[in-house]
């Protein structure tokens, strides 16, 4: 194959191809699974490769072109090999050696050439090598791409996993506490109080039971999860009933019917979440408020604002001040956001707390003419949020 001046000078010449071949044999002789851990280690021996291909093919020229050209070809399969498996960091030195006993092994063969000639055959024998890296490099960014999305995905999915154990069953638990606590004062000399204080405390470990079981559902997959509707703002006279026959604080809610027909499903779990969080923060931070409030409105025609405010609790007026910030708000915040709306808390009058959130409502459907005053919902046969069809009006004869 090829010239030849001697023995020796034939083994020699041959040397990186058997070294090349040898190394691809021993990264496939084996199981499926140790064959990738092994592929991916097949940057050194390529680079080892590369420096032999070099070292030949101007040390010995002598040796001919067609061992040349299968040292080529083995090379170009080591290049897709490696950029496909070897990590980052070892393809920096195996793909430019690789790059270069490619481009170069022709020139010791080629006398007589101008340099722009030389230049010429080594831009073409780079583009198998490009390629060789382009056949590698996709299914790389495929397999990358694929790996980010699972990332995403499982990062999703605990963000929603905290944000149902921190409305919800931690909402719960702090309300056992407190009915943990009352029954503790009040067993000795008033026993009834103490068992209603223990049917509050079934009712409300219930529900963290169900909460825990609509999480874990979740984590089994997206089919269980659908079968579970969330929770929305026509549950809240529920919540504001056992928030109030917890503890020593009385809470009130003034959601009127049309505000809350103005809401859309995902805008109104994001209200459901947003007044838990808020009671949740009264029964922890002012457990001694005397009175708390929740008021829906619609200061414009497309926004509906949630305000939940707070008295100051006896002994409590910087107890809010001087707790360290939870997870809830800042989650709360960004949901809020995301949904086209704002939510901001801070102090409010003599030392209470006012958690205000503004959440987009639906737009109001028009109403057809000649039918002043008369809301959609009051029509036969028409929707909340369905817009009527004025009719035509009739030609006088």
């Amino acid at each position: 194959m090829g010239e030849s001046t001697g023995p020796a000078v034939m083994v020699l010449g041959a040397l990186p191809s058997l070294v090349a071949a040898g190394t691809l044999g021993w990264a496939v002789a084996c199981r499926r699974a140790a064959a990738r851990q092994r592929l991916g280690r097949l940057a050194r021996p390529t680079t080892v490769c590369a420096v032999l291909s070099l070292t030949t093919s101007f040390a010995l020229p002598q040796a001919g072109s067609g061992w040349k050209l299968v040292e080529a070809a083995l090379l170009l399969l080591l290049v897709a090999v490696v950029t496909r498996w070897s990590p980052l960091r070892e393809l920096a030195t195996a793909l430019p050696a690789a790059a270069l006993a490619v481009t170069l092994w022709p020139l010791p063969l080629v006398t007589g050439e101008s340099f722009l000639e030389s230049i010429g055959i080594g831009a073409f024998w780079l583009l198998p090598v490009v390629g060789a890296v382009a056949v590698g490099a996709y299914p790389r960014r495929q397999e990358l791409r694929r790996r980010r999305a699972v990332a995403e995905a499982r990062s999703a999915q605990r963000l929603q996993l905290s944000r149902d154990l921190h409305d919800f069953v931690a909402h719960d638990i702090s309300g056992i506490v407190v009915q943990a606590q009352a029954a503790r004062f009040v067993a000795a000399t008033d026993p009834s109080h103490a068992v209603l204080a223990l049917e509050r405390i079934e009712k409300a470990g219930l529900s963290a039971l169900a909460a825990m079981d609509r999480t874990v559902r979740m984590l089994h997959g997206p089919e269980a999860a659908a079968t579970e509707p969330l929770a929305d703002v026509s549950q809240l006279p529920f919540l504001v009933e056992n928030f109030t026959a917890a503890g020593a604080t009385e809470a009130s809610l003034d959601l009127p019917r049309p505000v809350a027909e103005r809401l859309s499903r995902e805008a109104g779990s994001a209200a459901y979440r947003i007044v838990v969080e808020a009671l949740t923060n009264i029964r922890r931070h002012a457990p001694g408020a005397s009175r708390a409030t929740v008021v829906f409105t619609t200061p414009t025609a497309a926004t509906v604002e949630i305000e939940v405010t707070n008295d100051r609790g006896a002994g409590e007026a910087s107890a809010r001040r001087g707790s360290r910030g939870g997870l809830g708000i800042p989650a709360l915040t960004e949901h809020a956001q995301a949904l086209g709306g704002t939510l901001s808390a801070g102090p409010h009058g003599d030392g209470g707390w006012r958690l205000t959130a503004v959440l987009p409502a639906d737009v109001p459907a028009v109403l057809p003419a000649g039918l002043p005053g008369v809301l959609p919902a009051d029509l036969p046969g028409v929707r909340p949020g369905v817009r009527p069809v004025a009719l035509p009006k009739e030609k006088t004869p």
